[in-house]
């Protein structure tokens, strides 16, 4: 192939909901555009985790160029695939960052969905320009009049402009691919300033080391350049330079405006970070582009191996799934209960769901997760800011000024005749209505204020459930927020166990501690002196319920006689009774714990 001077390139993405048909619109390009052969094609080309294949989501972004011909003119399109579910949004950011333009996928019959407004709005605030597309316009069922007007109301966009295409059967994709390169801009920039490169991606490869995945804003990138990694400062050689097609095809060089990757003998993932700038080491930029938001895991959660002897394993599984995926973060912890295991966080709980199933089955592990926590932010008396991700760690009220846990904007699109079960689903919920909004006779989409402890628990859940499957949410993360939240405490037999304290609000303190209590009852077995088990705030005891003790019957060797002989044998089985309850330890059997600590 010859070099493509930076006009005739076009570098654009896909941004959808969920099951809109992104994978599979790429597959169509792919096709036409004769980059891979009819004989090579499965569905869903770019999805290339066993996961992504099983579930149809795509979980990590995927780069490809595709070379169209447009009269006369031959342009290079570099699409960069990107996952349309909410806990993976930070990968849309960054895809966001290495293109000029985007193409917008609705499908023709479910129509504006809450994530497509979500991330048409976050391509509009990095300036890409929009090309709107309906998908699956050779359905029967497809309402394409009634879905360009939600676009046109949610969106903003042009009646006219919205392109309809089949992804199954091909329908309309070149004429797609022509409004790419006559609507999207070609990339700025020139070969000749310094070079400038934006790392958007990087995953790990057994015997080549990290793999860094480019896009280059200015300059060019060869094979055997000295290059400076801007953030660490770190200099490296230039090994193998290439580009997407869709596997990786080496190359010279990569030219301003293309898309690619380089491998530089970079042995640990940690030293590339994503949003970092790649530049000569000779000759530097003076400054380096404009990074990413940095991904923060939201939700938090213990993963113990059932087995106690599997910890070795897990952290070494643990250490390779890190390499692969930078926003999820791990540190060991130890419980009373379920021994030793990790502290983990995750963007969202599907970001929980995948890695606990890739652990599970590319390392043959049998895991237990607890339920999942948010973090929190502590200001104490003294004025300190802590910052807080597990609830054992909150110290006693009397140090504490505030406890502010994160809120979140939420924005659902449900049907009309949900709204009044939403309503009453989000204002229990501790929920502050924000606004709403109708985006055609029979659609709503309504935004609420809510604290994300709320939403991560079962809200997804319920919200299809009442709605029937046709409501969907998307949520971001907005900042912390002081409220009236308590540490509630668990006590055996007058002592407090670590491992089941949970932070909650006051107002649901009661309801939970009185919730766990109950199910501990069931686990605990009875021992010989009576147990009690208390729910504590602080001092005050919110909540208790009594093991009673079991019974031996010591009168049973007398038989006549006085009846002196009996009681005395029974005072002595009280004091007995009496000296066991000060000194007695309760066993708690791990099933106790998990009982309470395993999700709902």
């Amino acid at each position: 192939m010859g070099l493509m001077p930076a006009p005739h390139i076009r570098n654009f993405c896909i941004i959808a909901h969920i099951d809109h048909g992104k994978s599979t619109l790429a597959d169509q390009f792919l096709l036409q555009t004769n980059t891979i052969s009819q004989r090579d094609i499965r569905a869903q080309t770019l999805d290339s985790m066993d996961l992504e294949r099983e579930r149809g989501i795509t979980i990590r972004m995927h780069p490809v160029t595709i070379y169209h011909e447009y009269r006369g003119q031959k342009y290079e399109l570099n699409l960069i695939d990107t996952p349309g579910h909410v806990d993976f949004g930070y990968e849309v950011s960054r895809s966001l960052a290495a293109c000029e333009g985007a193409i917008l996928l609705v499908d023709a019959f479910q129509g504006v969905q809450a994530q497509t407004v979500a991330n048409a709005f976050l391509a509009m605030e990095a300036e890409l320009t929009l090309v709107p597309v309906l998908n699956k316009c050779d359905l029967p069922t497809a309402r394409p009049e009634d879905v360009i007007r939600e676009m046109e109301q949610a969106v903003g966009s042009v009646p006219s402009e919205v392109m309809k295409v089949s992804g199954k059967t091909g329908i309309g994709v070149k004429e797609l691919l022509d409004a790419v390169v006559e609507r999207i801009p070609p990339p700025p920039g020139t070969d000749d300033e310094p070079l400038r490169a934006l790392v958007y991606n990087s995953h790990f490869d057994t015997y080549k080391g990290v793999v860094v995945y480019v896009r280059v804003k200015g300059g060019v990138i060869r094979r055997g350049q000295k290059i400076l990694l801007m953030r660490n400062n770190r200099v490296y050689e230039v090994t193998e330079v290439g580009r997407f097609r869709p596997g990786m095809t080496p190359c010279d060089e990569l030219r301003c405006g293309q898309v690619g990757y380089f491998m530089a003998q970079i042995k640990d993932i940690a030293d590339v970070h994503i949003g970092d700038t790649v530049t000569d080491a000779l000759h530097p930029a003076p400054e380096p582009l404009a990074g990413y938001k940095e991904p923060k895991p939201m939700v938090y959660s213990g993963l113990y191996p059932t087995n106690n002897n599997e910890f070795e394993t897990l952290r070494e599984a643990l250490a390779k799934l890190r390499l692969n995926d930078a926003s999820f973060s791990y540190m060991p912890e130890v419980s009373e209960g379920l021994g030793f295991g990790f502290r983990c966080g995750f963007l969202g709980m599907l970001h929980r769901e995948i890695i606990q199933q890739r652990l599970e089955r590319d390392c043959d592990l049998d895991l237990v997760q607890t339920a999942p926590n948010v973090t929190y932010e502590l200001l104490k008396r003294n004025g300190e800011v802590v910052v807080v991700n597990c609830p054992q760690d909150v110290p006693d009220s009397g140090q504490i000024e505030e406890l502010r846990e994160p809120f979140a904007k939420i924005s659902f699109i449900v049907p009309v005749e949900n709204v009044g079960d939403l309503m009453t689903m989000c204002t229990e919920r501790r929920g502050v209505f924000q606004r709403m909004e109708y985006l055609g006779p029979k659609r709503v989409m309504i935004v609420f204020e809510m604290p994300l402890a709320e939403v991560i628990y079962d809200l997804y859940d319920k919200l299809k459930s009442a709605t029937r499957g046709y409501g969907t949410m998307d949520y971001e993360v907005t900042g912390f927020r002081a409220d009236d939240l308590v540490r509630l405490d668990i006590l055996v037999h007058n002592r407090r166990v670590d491992a089941l304290s949970v932070i909650v609000h006051r107002s649901n303190a009661d309801r939970r501690g009185r919730a766990i209590i109950k199910k501990l009852r069931k686990e605990i077995d009875k021992h010989l002196f009576e147990i009690a088990l208390q729910a504590a705030i602080g001092s005050r005891v919110i909540a208790r319920e009594t093991i009673s003790a079991m019974r031996k019957n010591v009168t049973a060797k007398c038989y006549g006689g006085d009846v002196t002989r009996k009681r005395k044998l029974l005072s002595k089985q009280a004091e007995g009774k009496k000296r066991m309850k000060q000194i007695g330890s309760v066993e708690i059997p791990q099933e106790a714990f998990l009982a309470v600590l395993e999700s709902e």
